[in-house]
């Protein structure tokens, strides 16, 4: 018994020391200075030493993970945010091979994200929120295969949706509201198998909804669509009820007509429908005042009238604090 304790003392001692022995890897050292000489004194000064992932008494920079490989060390998550980073998008970041997790959120970043950004194959969170980046959104990102989350919002992109963003399967949050964006919804969205939240609100696209959902079984897994702000047009397709885990739908401020569907009202999990500033005519549906999970809907700026059942009435009344339009 104790020999096998010493045995295990000294595996753990060994393993111990080989970590402490192991260098970062050169190319994710001079990756880090790089973006250290490009980020200014706001990080800097949280950047000691020449190793990003320790060296001796030093600790890693803050904001620098690091994990064992082999005989190295290398950069696996980047998290510098709100220290009002000032310049273009360090492109030095994009030969960080093994990065996981890549968030520059709420800082001043300018220029367009490079199209280097393809080559983190391993990067599975890319948040670049809450900056002052332009130009178009680069296709190259369809190549992040193992990426989850995408956020890209408050920024200043312009320019058409990459569809090439269909090609990450593992893809369960994409948000690009606020930016500058036109076109058309690429559809193959909808092919995203674990896509959950999609946020394109406060943009300048068009088309309508029946263009987005045209494939049979589109968005099978989506709870959140927040298509608001934009200038979408058409009406809401019945079809739309075949997004069977859909809780929020955000229509407002859009320039869409016609009658709500009741197939609509059937959404099982539906709790938050916003259709306001529309034109949208006609009444709402019975069975949306007996839903039992709706517990916000919004229907000003429109052109609905009245149901006959004042029960009815008063349940939407209460949920919108609106008033209907004659």
């Amino acid at each position: 018994m104790a020999c096998q304790l010493t045995l295990s003392l000294i595996c753990i001692f060994s393993l111990l020391l080989t970590a402490a022995q192991s260098k970062t890897l050169k190319r994710d050292v001079k990756a880090l200075n790089e973006i250290k000489a490009s980020l200014g004194w706001r990080v800097v000064y949280a950047w000691v030493g020449d190793d990003p992932c320790g060296d001796g008494d030093l600790p890693p920079w803050s904001g620098v993970t690091c994990s064992t490989q082999g005989d190295y060390r290398v950069v696996t998550e980047l998290e510098v945010y709100a220290v009002s980073i000032v310049g273009p998008f360090p492109i030095a970041v994009t030969n960080l091979l093994d990065l996981t997790r890549l968030d520059l959120h709420n800082n001043k970043l300018t220029g367009p994200i490079p199209p280097q950004i393809g080559r983190l194959k391993r990067l599975r969170i890319l948040n670049l929120r809450w900056n002052k980046l332009q130009d178009v959104i680069p296709a190259e990102i369809g190549e992040l295969k193992r990426l989850t989350h995408l956020s890209l919002s408050f920024n200043n992109f312009k320019g058409e949706i990459p569809k090439e963003i269909a090609n990450l399967p593992e893809l369960r949050y994409l948000y690009l509201q606020e930016n500058r964006l036109t076109g058309r919804i690429p559809p193959e969205l909808g092919i995203l198998p674990n896509l959950r939240h999609l946020d394109v609100g406060n943009n300048h696209l068009v088309g309508t909804i029946r263009e987005l959902i045209r494939f049979e079984g589109s968005f099978p897994v989506l709870r959140n669509l927040y298509l608001n702000n934009n200038y979408l047009t058409g009406g809401v397709p019945a079809q739309l009820a075949n997004l069977t885990n859909l809780e929020i739908l955000y229509l407002s401020h859009n320039k869409m007509s016609g009658t709500i569907p009741l197939a609509l009202a059937h959404i099982p999990k539906l709790t938050y429908l916003y259709l306001d500033h529309n034109q949208f005519s006609g009444r709402i549906p019975d069975a949306f005042y007996k839903h039992p999970f709706l517990k916000e809907m919004y229907i000003e700026g429109n052109a609905f009238r009245p149901g006959v059942n004042p029960i009815g009435i008063h349940k939407v009344l209460e949920l919108t604090d609106t008033e209907f339009l004659v």
